[in-house]
């Protein structure tokens, strides 16, 4: 079924999307204007990526605690407090004068995109529920949108200094909340079929509260973690927090969870990793084949694609079904991944191509998955997913996607060159999952003669290119489980969306 939306319901519609611009715009000027925070900050490869992850994940903890309470407060109170603390965080970052500055500031924004991403999806979902597919992916074309904007912004700025780039964040902040202001939010889809709270929590029972609640104390142990280096929560503090958090869900809803919905919570976080956790050191990652100006335009040339694909993603989802195009989706990023771990030259501009359209509509389509099977859910179904995906790639993996090239670069120029990396080496430091990780200093590194950061340049090369084709797993396993739903619908004679008060379980 197709409908025309009402003049309000697209001023809605583009008040949203330009929320999301402005999130993503920060993003995507941040992953070009990284390499000057490593200079202006001294900051390592694991640094680097705690610092984008930190850009991510906090995001997860505004997100799921206002699905939790946004019917109560109202979207535009949470619209509100959004613009705020993106104000806040981009003056803290200007100012910032330390690394943990830095961090803290970076945090302050993911909680406010959060709160974005907590108001938008269930707005566009509400407004447009016989269509929540098509519009979610719209509206998230959006994301690519603004990362495409930032990082022109950052590219057009040329050498300018990094805190004017930064400052260039204002004007889509400042544009969302002017479009936001006038309009008027519809009410809940679940709140207005009058489908009890509890049940809305029973959609993710038991498990669900187990994976969200060992990811959120896994965010806040490298919070503390952060504050003071010395402090290491065990990893298996998460684990008991998470069953105990799982213990009080499943005796207040007595579910554990639909299945489907768990199978695509585990998805997320490959999923963040291999879309955003990619976009964040794609410049940085290109920068082995060509200028940071090259590698920007190639970054923009992506978003872009992203961008047009999103907006005619209504045709393909309705020939496909979602499952369907998540199957196709997952088995293309496969495919770009593994092609740009290999390409060279310009090969890499057919290469991003490739995985471009793989990429695109995995996160939107996703969430139009999670909306017309789960609309019971209402805004935590919808939300819960990309906190998972978020807190899973900020806390897991960008970290450990710099952390490995850490241990890679440090390894191998102390092999091959045991005095650079006598000059060269920091000391070791804590990444999740992996331990001590060996690093080079950056400070060090810029002390060197130019014949030993030649060196140092050479052994980085291949460690950055073998990025992608370690991150191409992720989008593999997330086929496989992918594979499982589409069968099991087909199991049932095909895709059908969940509409409630239609008699729909």
């Amino acid at each position: 079924m197709t409908s025309q939306p009402n003049s309000s319901d697209k001023k809605l519609f583009w008040a949203c999307f330009i929320a999301l611009v402005a999130t993503s715009f920060v993003f995507g000027l941040r992953a070009n204007i990284i390499g000057d925070w490593q200079a202006d900050f001294g900051l390592s490869e694991a640094d680097k990526g705690k610092i984008l992850g930190v850009g991510l994940w906090p995001f997860a903890i505004s997100i799921i605690i206002f699905s939790l309470i946004i019917d109560t407060i109202g979207y535009k109170t949470t619209a509100y407090i959004a613009m705020a603390c993106h104000i806040a965080s981009l003056l803290l970052t200007l100012t910032a004068k330390t690394p943990e500055g830095l961090y803290w500031s970076v945090f302050l924004i993911a909680i406010a995109n959060g709160m974005v991403e907590g108001f938008i999806n269930p707005v566009i979902a509400t407004a447009f529920k016989k269509e929540k597919a098509k519009w979610l992916n719209i509206l998230h074309a959006g994301w690519p949108a603004g990362l495409g904007l930032g990082a022109l912004t950052a590219i057009l700025l040329g050498d300018a200094n990094w805190h004017l780039k930064y400052g260039m964040c204002f004007i889509p902040v400042i544009i969302y909340a002017v479009l936001i202001i006038p309009c008027k939010f519809p009410v809940n889809e679940r709140v207005a079929a009058k489908v009890p709270y509890r049940e809305m929590l029973a959609q993710v029972g038991a498990l669900g509260s187990f994976i969200i609640t060992w990811l959120l104390v896994l965010g806040v142990s490298q919070i503390v973690t952060s504050l003071n280096p010395e402090v290491i929560i065990p990893g298996w503090t998460a684990l008991v927090l998470a069953g105990f958090g799982a213990v009080v869900a499943g005796l207040y809803t007595r579910s554990f969870g639909h299945w489907m919905f768990i199978l695509i919570l585990v998805t997320m976080s490959p999923l963040a990793t291999t879309e955003l956790g990619t976009d964040s050191w794609m410049p940085d990652l290109l920068g082995a084949d060509f200028t940071p100006a090259q590698a920007g335009w190639i970054f923009i040339y992506v978003s872009t694609i992203m961008t047009i694909l999103r907006f005619y993603a209504g045709p393909l989802v309705h020939k496909f079904s979602p499952i369907g195009l998540l199957v196709i989706s997952a088995m293309i990023s496969i495919a770009g991944l593994l092609f740009l771990s290999q390409a060279a030259a310009m090969m890499i501009l057919v290469a991003a191509t490739v995985y471009a359209i793989g990429k695109t509509f995995l996160w939107s389509t996703t969430l139009g998955l999670v909306s017309e099977q789960f609309p019971k859910g209402g805004a935590l179904t919808l939300n819960g997913v990309s906190a998972v995906g978020a807190l899973g790639m900020g806390i897991l993996g960008s970290p450990i996607m710099g952390g490995l090239q850490d241990v890679g670069i440090a390894r191998d120029l102390k092999e091959k060159h045991p005095a650079i990396y006598e000059k060269a080496a920091r000391q070791p430091r804590n990444v999740v999952f992996l331990g001590k990780v060996n690093s080079l200093d950056e400070d060090e590194v810029k002390a060197l003669s130019d014949a030993e950061q030649k060196t140092v340049k050479e052994i980085k090369y291949p460690h950055k290119k073998a990025a992608f084709h370690q991150v191409a797993a992720l989008p593999g396993f997330m086929l496989i489980c992918y594979l499982v739903i589409f069968f099991y619908f087909r199991s049932r004679g095909g895709y059908k969306p969940v509409h409630l008060g239609e008699g729909n379980e």
